[in-house]
């Protein structure tokens, strides 16, 4: 493997994530690269079809399926995504959470954005007051 400035690489076995179209948001694998402004990707377990899909269109998580045959069929990629628990692997990330964070948020009502603007207030309001005592007690 070369080693370099990216971290990413385009390469068969990739997880990446959808971020334009219809399956926004859901992981896919790289089966193939067709060219150097496509790529043919599968995700059957995250309910993406195997289709041919632009890189601009597309971001390269951290995630690479080990020893990924090229032009892999949708039943071997379905078996290696499960295998390496790449799902599990995803949800632990930092990156998963923030998207889960802004769903969460989002869904808020007005009443629910109001309690926990609340909330917020107590706790700067307890935390003001034991920096406050630790001041005190240091000065």
């Amino acid at each position: 493997m070369v080693k370099g400035a990216f971290k990413r690489l385009v390469e068969v076995g990739r997880v990446v994530f959808i971020n334009y179209g219809d399956d926004t948001g859901k992981l896919a694998v790289i089966v193939d690269i067709i060219d150097h402004n496509r790529a043919l990707v599968d995700g059957p377990t995250t309910g993406v079809a195997r289709h041919s899909h632009p890189f601009k269109r597309l971001t390269l998580t951290d995630h690479v399926i080990e020893k990924f045959p090229r032009g892999a069929g949708s039943s071997i990629v379905k078996k290696f995504f499960e295998n390496q628990k790449i799902l599990n692997k995803w949800h632990n990330t930092a990156w998963a959470k923030k998207l889960d964070n802004r769903k969460k948020r989002a869904a808020l009502t007005d009443f629910d954005r109001f309690k926990l603007l609340k909330l917020k207030k107590q706790r700067r309001y307890i935390l003001q007051k034991e920096v406050a005592v630790l001041k005190k007690a240091k000065a």
